[in-house]
């Protein structure tokens, strides 16, 4: 936690663009954007994956989110949160983008490799699932 980037940012030990403060969340904008607007939304709570963020420290994530969405003007948009080096984290502290997509060549690229669906497979992974919720 002590060399968390974004700790040390919410800290006011590294500069940032901020956007957003409250007790619970930060948000600022990106320094290396995928497009123009391009923000991150932040717990102030210290976690690596979303599993590790109480719930309640959880609870503005979205609204600002939404709130940024708003400010940026932007009409098309991901909202991206990724847990896991090999799901593409790069920074051991929950975050969420917000990445306005303007036109074909700005925001996020997305490959969605489908798999085939065996239904009988789907309907027991569904019972799986669904008994541990």
């Amino acid at each position: 936690m002590a060399a968390c980037v974004f700790c040390k940012i919410v800290k006011g030990e590294i500069p940032s663009l901020k956007l957003f403060e409250s007790e619970k969340t930060f948000a600022f904008l990106d320094i290396s954007p995928l497009s123009r607007g391009h923000a991150l939304v932040i717990p102030k709570f210290h976690g690596a994956k979303l599993t590790d963020i109480p719930d309640d420290q959880l609870s503005e994530i979205l609204p600002v989110a939404k709130k940024l969405v708003t400010a940026t003007g932007a009409t098309d948009y991901n909202i991206l949160q990724n847990n896991g080096r090999i799901a593409h984290q790069v920074v051991d502290h929950v975050h969420f983008h917000m990445i306005p997509k303007p036109n074909d060549e700005q925001g996020l690229g997305i490959r969605w490799p489908q798999q085939p669906t065996d239904m009988d497979a789907l309907k027991i992974l569904h019972e799986e699932i669904k008994a541990k919720m």
